[in-house]
């Protein structure tokens, strides 16, 4: 395998170049189809024709029915379970396991404990030193099991997280710690021990849900909730976090509209100078319920088609956070969004409409793409690639990408 470019848009496709024969990839398209074969009678007949040959005319009827539904429970049930090799067995079960070290190992860094010293003599420094050594460990386990999982649903988070190393490789590298160009980790502990702890405290933050220790914890978290292959949460969840996206994705159209910034009319039918400002203020405080209303529904999702886009949203809003402010918008370091009315009403409207004719249709696709995964049920895997690009062509061609 050739050496790999770290960088923002660092591809791990790589990772599932296994699973294109494996019950996440093609296994699942071929079950199908020969369901549908089953169903259509298709089987049947073949399976007639091969055991008819081979039986006695007296005994024929019964060896018959009784081969063909031997042989279809057969068929089926290697499809559902699939045989996997050893080796694959023992890359699933270190995945699982080692996420619930690295989860640990995570957490351990976002405490406050572990930038303080303690009564025992045991400086901060130390404490940084020997957490972060266990959470560059637990990385890299978790890193190499996943090149060996066929876990699907699992391994399109690792994924993710490693791209978020690979995003953050600048600041990590001030703290003493390298990203391979296999994706895995590398500490220099004498680096670290000269480095300031605010710097990994702050990388590692809690409290900033776009620090790289949230983003981590988060695509942590949801691989260890995740089965196997399919990852969905339960449908009143998904429907009501479907109902806020989609709502979402029309205010944002509306806030871009030329319809909402028409002129307002004076009794004899003029158009003034005047905006409608309260007219577009309800829609802009109806975007921001219905932003908050979409991640209070759909973050707990385990499908990484909806966790993918809310993470696009979050991002996107982030870069515009000073644009937004504005406005009158503000996020807490939850994420959840603001809107001062003084401020808006305040706003040159058209500079509102420019913005929301780039910052809101970009929201509304990835709001609409949040309501499709939700409202379909999609496979956690079966449309994005690792690197967050959308692939129409579904998992067979995603897990055989390079």
């Amino acid at each position: 395998m050739g050496s790999i470019n770290v960088g923002n848009n660092q591809d791990y496709s790589y990772l599932f170049q296994s699973l294109s024969s494996s019950s996440g990839g093609m296994g699942n398209l071929n079950f199908l189809s020969d369901y549908a074969s089953i169903k259509n009678g298709s089987y049947g007949k073949l399976l007639k024709t091969y055991y008819g040959a081979r039986q006695d005319s007296s005994t024929a009827e019964v060896s018959k029915k009784s081969s063909s539904g031997n042989v279809l429970e057969r068929i089926l049930e290697e499809k559902k379970n699939p045989k996997v090799s050893k080796d694959v067995q023992k890359a699933n079960a270190s995945l699982t396991t080692g996420l619930s070290s690295l989860k640990s190992s995570v957490s351990a860094l976002q405490s406050d404990k572990t930038y303080t010293d303690t009564e025992n003599g045991q400086s901060a420094a130390d404490k940084v030193v020997s957490a972060m050594k266990t959470f560059v460990s637990d990385y890299n386990n978790v890193v190499n099991a996943a090149k060996g999982s066929t876990l699907a649903n699992k391994t399109a988070y690792v994924a993710n997280m490693m791209s978020s190393s690979a995003a953050n490789a600048d600041k990590l590298s001030e703290i003493g710690v390298t990203v391979n160009s296999d994706g895995t980790l590398e500490l220099n502990q004498a680096r670290l021990k000269e480095a300031d702890i605010s710097k990994v405290q702050e990388l590692f933050s809690p409290d900033n849900i776009m620090s790289y220790g949230s983003t981590i914890a988060s695509r942590v978290q949801f691989a260890g909730t995740s089965s196997g292959t399919s990852g969905t949460g339960s449908s009143e969840s998904n429907n009501t976090a479907g109902s806020g996206a989609s709502s979402l994705k029309e205010d944002s159209k509306t806030l871009a509209s030329d319809k909402l910034y028409e002129k307002v009319k004076d009794k004899d039918g003029n158009e003034t100078d005047q905006y409608d400002i309260n007219k577009i203020f309800a829609t802009a405080k109806s975007f921001v319920s219905n932003y908050n209303k979409m991640f209070d529904n759909a973050e707990s999702s385990t499908n990484s088609g909806v966790l993918a886009n809310l993470s696009y949203i979050r991002e996107k809003t982030a870069r515009n956070e000073d644009a937004l402010k504005q406005f009158g918008f503000s996020v807490d370091n939850k994420g959840r969004m603001k809107i001062d009315e003084d401020t808006f009403k305040k706003s040159d409207m058209s500079e509102v409409q420019q913005f929301f004719k780039d910052y809101g249709s970009s929201i509304a696709t990835n709001a609409s793409l949040v309501d499709y995964y939700l409202t379909t049920q999609a496979n956690a895997a079966s449309g994005y690639t690792v690197d967050g690009e959308y692939n129409v062509q579904g998992n067979a061609r995603y897990f055989g990408s390079v």
